[in-house]
């Protein structure tokens, strides 16, 4: 992944609040029960939330912007050759170029974007979803319209999970992220009823979001900064492979069988392997958003 040494990154919607206090205890939506720290607790939350855009419930609030004051902050990322010196760069490159793509793609087909903020923490945080903690996983939360990212997690994708890793692994993660926040602007996750089972609306969700996590991937190399300059100036083969690798590492039969020995497919959330790889290379092949109707019968 190449990323534009003269690119203007634009840290406004990158909140960094590593090294300041957060909330306690783990994310608890909808009644849901907390799962402690250590591999086993990681494991199991991930299996529940890993990536999940339909947090349920609410609790907490929509929080004035955070201020990058931790130290080794994003805030000093000004230009793609700051990535030299703070190599934490890399992820205001993905939230720049991946919102800088929604927000032209969106007006495009007549429907206002409104920004998400991406907020990187350390051990805990307070969202609109509620108190969460680092061991909960990237998520996206509803009700404040915020990407939380905790940067350890994508260690974990490759020593406990399996993936291979990379740069690209970690943009499709956000970009993830990030389809979540598409579907909430068109009102797709306030609708979500069922959240088990191999055919249910939170695996239909999360597949389109991995859809549109391609559809960005597809237009990556040509979305401009403010002054006209690509912030991504090149994908390789290894790229998206690392990323339908991912993809593939975080499939609901994937972690049951690493977690379970077993994989039940009535207890899926988030698709099979798979499913997500295939749904991410549709949204990569095609580049357009109707390409991503995960909701039609024949679709799974």
């Amino acid at each position: 992944m190449k990323f534009n040494p003269d690119a203007d990154l634009d840290t406004s919607g990158v909140e960094d609040t590593r090294g300041s206090a957060g909330g306690g205890g783990g994310l608890l939506p909808g009644g849901m029960i907390p799962v402690g720290g250590g591999i086993g607790g990681i494991i199991l939350l991930v299996v529940i939330l890993l990536l999940n855009g339909g947090l349920p419930g609410g609790g907490g609030t929509d929080e004035p912007a955070a201020q990058n004051t931790a130290p080794g902050n994003l805030s000093s990322c000004e230009t793609g050759k700051d990535l030299a010196a703070n190599k934490d760069c890399r992820f205001v490159f993905y939230q720049n170029s991946i919102e800088s793509f929604w927000a032209s793609e969106l007006p495009r087909r007549g429907k206002k974007y409104t920004r998400a903020p991406m907020r990187v923490f350390s051990n805990s945080v307070n969202t609109g979803c509620g108190p969460a903690t680092a061991a909960v996983g990237p998520f996206y939360c509803p009700p404040d319209k915020r990407v939380y990212l905790e940067l350890g997690f994508f260690e974990t994708l490759q020593t406990d999970l399996g993936a291979k890793g990379g740069d690209f692994a970690e943009a499709y993660v956000v970009a993830h992220e990030y389809g979540h926040h598409i579907q909430n602007l068109y009102g797709i996750l306030g609708r979500i009823k069922s959240r088990e089972g191999p055919t249910s609306d939170s695996v239909r969700s999360e597949l389109q979001a991995d859809c549109l996590a391609g559809i960005w991937t597809n237009h990556a190399t040509t979305v401009p900064d403010r002054s006209g300059k690509t912030f991504i100036t090149g994908l390789t083969e290894d790229d998206i492979a690392r990323g339908l690798d991912a993809a593939a590492a975080v499939g609901d039969d994937r972690i049951q069988e690493k977690t379970q020995g077993q994989v039940n497919p009535e207890s899926f959330s988030h698709g099979t392997a798979e499913q997500r790889m295939r749904w991410f290379k549709t949204g990569l092949d095609s580049g357009d958003m109707t390409s991503c109707d995960t909701w039609s019968a024949r679709s799974l």
